[in-house]
């Protein structure tokens, strides 16, 4: 299978070099989209500067900070519309996410069609964290699962790979959810349409260089979007069935 690794990067001059030539060297079967926000620090021209790379990476500039969440659905129409790529990652520029963990993924979602790269499957695997924002996590994890039901471990992570038709089968400009609560939507949309979701054991490390962009919004976003999930209808598309879901 073929994969396309969206990597979303706003002022990641520090690491962006490095993690995409990381992740192309890992297999050829792997290529990198990069959605830039009109980063300040130039990540933008660096990525540019690499050139194709024998066609394997691109990248998609944005006009400016427009968030995580519609950065992903941008990196996900354009994969849908200009590759042929037969599952998409989402992967963070800053190494928090061990790249040697595509290869583990990409053999995973040969199996099933979301793999979700968990820090709370076995344990708690993450390092580098203050104690505060650990016990964020871990509570937002758990009152996701209580509020909505789905049986997932790590539902706030942003380690994961689609395969195409799950893409394909969500309603995407629906999406409009940033941060926290945009993987939370994902992966509920995802579990809605009776895809086969697996978890596997990831340890993440905070970045290495760069500035975190967690803020108190997208934490307020995330408290509110799994009751609107509770209790709104599904939004329209087809399940992997092929059947309508409701508007």
């Amino acid at each position: 299978m073929k994969g396309l690794v969206i990597i979303p990067t706003y002022n990641e001059c520090e690491n962006i070099e490095r993690i995409v030539k990381t992740v192309l060297e890992l297999d050829s079967r792997l290529s990198v989209l990069v959605v830039d926000d009109n980063s300040p620090d130039g990540t933008g021209a660096l990525v540019k500067g690499m050139g194709d790379q024998q066609g394997r990476l691109s990248i998609l500039e944005r006009a400016g900070k427009m968030g995580l969440g519609s950065a992903y659905i941008a990196g996900f129409e354009h994969a849908l519309a200009e590759t042929d790529a037969d599952c998409v990652f989402e992967m963070d520029a800053d190494f928090s996410h061990d790249p040697s963990d595509l290869l583990r993924m990409l053999d995973e979602i040969e199996h099933c069609d979301l793999v979700l790269g968990s820090r709370y499957l076995e344990g708690v695997t993450v390092v580098n964290w203050p104690l505060r924002r650990l016990a964020l996590s871990l509570g937002a994890n758990i009152y996701t699962r209580l509020i909505t039901g789905m049986p997932i471990h790590d539902a706030t992570g942003g380690f994961k790979c689609f395969r195409r038709r799950v893409l394909e089968a969500i309603p995407l400009q629906r999406i409009q959810s940033d941060g926290y609560s945009f993987q939370i939507e994902m992966n509920y949309q995802a579990w809605k349409r009776a895809f086969h979701i697996h978890e596997i054991p990831i340890v993440f490390t905070d970045r290495r260089v760069g500035v975190s962009k967690m803020n108190r919004k997208i934490i307020w976003e995330a408290v509110w979007m799994v009751w609107r999930l509770r209790f709104s209808k599904l939004h329209g598309g087809t399940g992997k069935d092929g059947r309508a879901w409701p508007e």
